[in-house]
C-alpha cells in the first residue's frame, strides 16, 4: 500500500516530462500470483523540458532487472518509483518487473475477477504493472505481447497475431498510459458490425462471461447508436479496424474508455427484459455512448495533467446528455439531471468537499473523479453553448478536433478555440472552471406602464477552496407569460456579468409573470418573490417543460417545509395542483411522474439548512409520510384508472414511451399500496413477465412491512444472477422504516452471498443505507457506526471504494449537536486506524476540519 502520508500537488507547479516516449513494447507472461511484465521503451530527451530527471513511477512492482540500450544498470528504487541515470540522447530502457494479480484487490492496475484477468489505468494503475512516466502527458504508440493458457487474450488497437495462448496486438494512436487495457479470459464473444460513415467496416464485440451471452444484446445496439449519433452530430468517425468491450464483475466505476477496449462493470453493459430495469438499460444506454465518445474527448485528445481532467470527463458527459436527450426525451433528461446535480454536485459545493471543476492541488487524484469535475464540468459545457450558439459551438468543436488531435490539452486550449471562432473574450467565463461554489442569483421583478424590469443579484458564498469568489458570467434563459396563459416573450438569453444588473422588455400589453432560468440555464440557485398563485401560473401556462416542473417542485417543497416546521397541514391546492397534472393528457406520461415526485429528504434537508434551519430527518421523514398519505386520498378516486391506462400490454420494450407509461403506473401503484396494503403490487409481482415491474412491486411490498414471503420467493427465483441480487440486497435497505435500517443493512452483511470485495454489492447495501435519509441520520448512530466499522474493514482492500464512500458524511454539519457527536466520533474512530489509505485520509480529513 502507498504511504498514506499527505503530499499536495499543485498546478502550478506542473512541468513536461524531460523526456519523450515514441514507442512501447510490453510482453505479458500471465500467471495469477507471478506475472511477468517486460517492457521495452525508446526514450528521447524532450527539448520542451527543462527538468531531465529520469523517473518513472512504480508501486507494489518486484524489480527482476533493467537496462539501458542492453547494458544492465541498477536504478533507485522507492516506494513510488525509480530513478537512473541515463544518457543525454535517446536510449532504449527495458526492465522485468513480477506482479500479483490475484493479490491486487484495490481494483487498480492488473487485477483478476473470478478467474478473469483485466486492467483498470485510470487515474495512476499503471504504474501498478510495470515502471512508467504514469502522467496523461506522456503519450507514445504501444504494442502488446500477451501470453497465458485463455481462450481471449484482448488489448488496445488492432490484432497482429493470436495463436492459442498467445497474442499481439498494436494501437497505431498515440495514448498515455491510463488508457492502457489488458484481459484475458474465458470469455464468450457477442459479435457485430458497423459500417462508419465513410464506407469502413468496424468489427465489434462484446466479451462477457459464459451464460450472459442473452444479456448483450441491448448493450451492442446501444453502441451502433452512439457511434452513428457522433458521425451525425458531431462528424466523428470511428479509427480503428476493431471496438471491443468486456463486461467485468469486479470493477471500481461504471466503465473505462481504453482505447479500443472499453472494460465495463457488468452492471453497465449487461442488461435484459428479465433481469434488468428501465432505469437500467437507460443508465446502460448513456454509458455506452459516454465511454464511446470518449474515443475522441478524452483518446484522441486527452488532458495534459490530472487537474485538467473535467476537459474529457465534463464535455463527454454533456455529450452524452445529447445523446439521450435525442434518444429518449429532452425535457426528462433535462429535469432528471438537474435533480441529479443539485442532489449530489450542490451538496459538494455547499461542503468540505467543495472544490472548482478544474481543482488548484490534490493529494489523491481518485477523490477527484466527482460530480463537480463531470455533471457541473458538463454544466458549463453547456452554457458555453447557450452562449455561442450552437452555430458556433459546432464550428469550435470542429477547430478543437482539428487543432488538439493527438495532443494532451488543457481548458485555456479549450476556451481559445472559442476565443479564435467567436471573437468572444471568455476570461470571465474561465472562472466557471477556477471557482468553486454555487451562485446564489436573486430577481426582483417591476412593472410601470409597459415595460418589466428584471433586476438580477448574483453571490457565490465563500469557502476554504474559494474565499473571494468574483462575479460569474451567467446565462439566464427568460420567457414571459401573460395573465390569459399566453406568451408575451419567447425565450430570450440574458447575459449576466455584473453582480447585480438589471435587463427592461417594453412594449408589453400586461404585466407578465417571469419564467426565469428556462431549461436550468445555470447551475445556480435561484430566488424569486413569487406567490403561490403566480407559481400554479406558470405551472399550467408556462411553454418551458423544465420551468412547469420547477413550479411544482417549489410548490411542494414549500408546503413540505410547512409541515415539518409549522404543523401545518398537507397543502389542499398543492394536493388539487397535482391531481390536475395527473389527469393533463398534453404532458407524456413520464414527465407527469416527474411532476408527481416528491422532494426527497435530503432535499428538504438542504432547503432547511439553507434557510438556517438545523434539518431534523424524524420530522422530515414524518411530513412526507403525511403526505404521502394525503396523496394516496386525494388520488383515491383516480389512482386505478391511471393505473390500468398505463399498464403496457405489449412485450417489453425499453424505449421511452413505455419506460414512461411504466413509471407514472407505477407511481399510481405507490398510492394505491397505501390503500388497499399491497393487494395491487402482489398482484402486478406475480403477473411480472419483466424486472421493473417485479422490482418495483417487490419494493412496494418491502415498504408495507408485509413483503417477507416476496422477498424470499425473489430470491429463490436470482440467487444465481449476481446483478439481480445486488437489487435484492440493496431493495431491502433502502425501502426499510428508519428504526430497521442498520439492523437490516448489518443483517445482511452476515447473507452468504454478500462480499465486502464486490464494490457492485458493498454499494447495494451501503449505498441503500445512506440513501435512506432518516435511517442513517436515525439518532442512535447506529448506521454511522455500521459505516464506520465496514470502512475501516474495506480501506485495506480497496481504499478507491472506501474513500468515495466516506463522503455520505460530507453533510454532517448541518445536523443536530447528538448526531455531530456521533459522527465525529466515528470519524475519528476511522482516521486513527493504523495504515489508513491516502485516498481515504484525504476524505475524512477535509470533512473531520469542515
Amino acid at each position: 500500500m502507498r504511504d498514506a502520508a499527505p503530499k499536495t500537488i499543485y498546478l502550478a507547479d506542473y512541468t513536461p516530462f524531460g523526456f519523450i516516449a515514441d514507442t512501447v513494447a510490453l510482453t505479458f507472461d500471465l500467471a495469477p500470483h507471478k506475472t511477468r511484465v517486460k517492457s521495452r521503451i525508446a526514450f528521447r530527451p524532450n527539448p520542451d523540458a527543462t527538468d531531465r530527471t529520469f523517473f518513472l513511477h512504480g508501486e507494489n512492482l518486484t524489480l527482476i532487472s533493467a537496462t539501458i540500450n542492453g547494458t544492465k544498470v541498477s536504478p533507485k528504487l522507492t516506494d513510488e518509483g525509480l530513478t537512473c541515470d541515463v544518457p543525454d540522447a535517446a536510449f532504449i530502457w527495458e526492465a522485468e518487473v513480477e506482479i500479483d494479480p490475484m493479490g491486487n484487490t484495490a481494483l487498480e492496475g492488473l487485477y483478476m475477477s473470478n478467474g478473469m484477468y483485466c486492467t483498470q489505468c485510470e487515474a495512476e494503475g499503471f504504474r501498478k504493472i510495470t515502471y512508467y512516466p504514469d502522467r496523461p502527458d506522456v503519450m507514445s504508440i504501444f504494442t502488446v505481447t500477451i501470453n497465458g493458457p485463455h481462450s481471449v487474450l484482448l488489448s488496445n488497437g488492432n490484432p497482429v497475431t493470436t495463436t492459442r495462448h498467445h497474442a499481439e496486438w498494436h494501437d497505431p494512436w498515440p495514448k498515455p498510459a491510463y488508457l492502457f487495457a489488458l484481459v484475458a479470459g474465458e470469455l464468450v464473444a457477442h459479435p457485430d458490425t458497423f459500417t462508419t460513415q465513410s464506407g469502413r467496416k468496424v468489427t465489434l464485440n462484446l466479451y462477457v462471461r459464459p451464460g450472459d451471452e442473452g444479456k448483450c444484446a441491448f448493450g451492442m445496439q446501444a453502441l451502433k447508436d452512439s457511434m452513428k449519433w457522433d458521425e451525425d452530430v458531431y462528424g466523428r468517425e470511428y479509427d480503428l479496424d476493431l471496438f471491443n468491450i468486456v463486461a467485468v464483475d469486479d470493477f471500481n466505476m461504471g466503465a473505462m474508455e481504453n482505447k479500443g477496449l472499453n472494460i465495463f462493470n457488468s452492471s453497465a453493459v449487461l442488461a435484459s427484459p428479465e433481469t434488468s430495469t428501465d432505469m437500467n438499460f437507460e443508465r446502460i444506454e448513456a454509458i455506452i455512448a459516454h465511454e464511446y465518445f470518449h474515443n475522441w474527448t478524452g483518446n484522441r485528445i486527452t488532458c495534459r495533467d490530472w487537474f485538467q481532467l473535467c476537459l474529457k470527463e465534463g464535455l463527454t458527459v454533456y455529450r452524452d446528455s445529447q445523446f439521450t436527450s435525442d434518444m429518449r426525451s429532452p425535457a426528462v433528461k433535462r429535469i432528471s439531471d438537474v435533480i441529479d446535480l443539485r442532489g449530489r454536485q450542490f451538496a459538494e459545493d455547499q461542503g468540505p468537499l467543495a472544490h472548482p471543476v478544474r481543482p488548484e492541488s490534490f493529494q489523491e487524484i481518485n477523490n477527484f473523479y466527482t460530480a463537480t469535475i463531470y455533471e457541473k464540468g458538463a454544466e458549463v459545457i453547456g452554457m458555453l453553448k447557450t452562449l455561442v450558439g450552437d452555430a458556433a459551438y459546432a464550428k469550435a468543436l470542429d477547430l478543437y478536433f482539428d487543432r488538439h488531435d493527438g495532443d494532451a490539452a488543457t481548458i485555456e486550449d479549450w476556451l481559445k478555440v472559442f476565443e479564435d471562432t467567436t471573437g468572444r473574450d471568455l476570461t470571465q467565463f474561465k472562472r466557471w472552471y477556477s471557482q468553486a461554489g454555487t451562485p446564489r442569483l436573486h430577481v426582483e421583478a417591476s412593472f410601470e406602464l409597459d415595460t418589466l424590469t428584471l433586476t438580477f443579484t448574483q453571490h457565490t458564498p465563500p469557502s476554504t477552496a474559494t474565499p473571494d469568489p468574483e462575479p460569474q458570467v451567467i446565462p439566464i434563459a427568460v420567457g414571459l407569460i401573460y395573465p390569459d396563459g399566453t406568451e408575451a416573450i419567447t425565450t430570450q438569453i440574458l447575459e449576466m456579468t455584473r453582480a447585480t444588473q438589471s435587463f427592461r422588455f417594453t412594449g408589453l400589453e400586461a404585466e407578465p409573470t417571469a419564467s426565469i432560468l428556462r431549461g436550468f440555464s445555470a447551475p445556480v440557485v435561484l430566488t424569486q418573490d413569487l406567490t403561490d398563485a403566480d407559481r400554479s401560473h406558470l405551472l399550467t401556462h408556462d411553454t418551458d417543460p423544465f420551468n412547469r416542473w420547477e413550479q411544482g417542485r417549489i410548490l411542494a417543497r414549500q408546503a413540505l417545509i410547512a409541515m415539518i416546521t409549522d404543523g401545518a397541514a398537507p397543502d389542499a391546492a398543492y394536493l388539487k395542483g397535482i391531481h390536475k397534472v395527473a389527469t393533463d393528457e398534453t404532458l407524456d406520461p413520464a414527465t407527469r411522474a416527474l411532476m408527481l415526485d416528491m422532494p426527497s429528504e435530503a432535499e428538504l434537508a438542504t432547503t432547511l439548512h439553507q434557510s438556517g434551519i438545523t434539518p431534523d430527518p424524524d420530522a422530515i421523514y414524518q411530513a412526507r409520510e403525511t403526505m404521502a398519505e394525503a396523496r394516496a386520498d386525494a388520488f383515491a378516486d383516480i389512482a386505478m384508472d391511471l393505473y390500468a391506462a398505463n399498464t403496457v400490454t405489449d412485450p417489453y420494450q425499453p424505449n421511452a414511451e413505455q419506460s414512461g407509461k411504466r413509471v407514472f403506473a407505477n407511481t399510481m401503484l405507490a398510492m394505491i399500496t397505501r390503500r388497499d396494503g399491497g393487494a395491487q403490487a402482489t398482484a402486478q409481482y406475480d403477473a411480472a413477465d419483466n424486472m421493473n415491474q417485479q422490482s418495483v412491486a417487490l419494493a412496494q411490498l418491502i415498504g408495507t412491512g408485509n413483503g417477507d414471503e416476496k422477498v424470499a420467493a425473489f430470491e429463490a427465483q436470482w440467487r444465481h444472477d449476481r446483478l439481480v441480487m445486488d437489487k435484492w440486497f440493496g431493495l431491502q435497505v433502502m425501502k426499510a422504516k428508519p428504526d430497521d435500517v442498520a439492523a437490516t443493512a448489518a443483517r445482511l452483511t452476515q447473507h452468504p452471498d454478500f462480499t465486502h470485495k464486490n464494490p457492485n454489492r458493498f454499494r447495494a447495501v451501503f449505498g441503500a443505507m445512506i440513501s435512506n435519509h432518516a435511517g442513517f441520520h436515525h439518532a442512535s448512530g447506529a448506521a454511522y457506526t455500521l459505516l464506520a466499522d465496514w470502512l475501516i474493514t474495506l480501506d485495506p482492500l480497496n481504499p478507491q471504494t472506501t474513500a468515495r464512500m466516506c463522503s455520505a458524511f460530507q453533510t454532517w454539519k448541518r445536523y443536530d449537536a447528538n448526531r455531530q457527536t456521533k459522527i465525529a466520533v466515528e470519524l475519528d474512530r476511522i482516521l486513527a486506524t493504523p495504515n489508513l489509505s491516502r485516498d481515504t485520509t484525504e476524505m475524512l480529513t477535509r470533512i473531520r476540519n469542515s
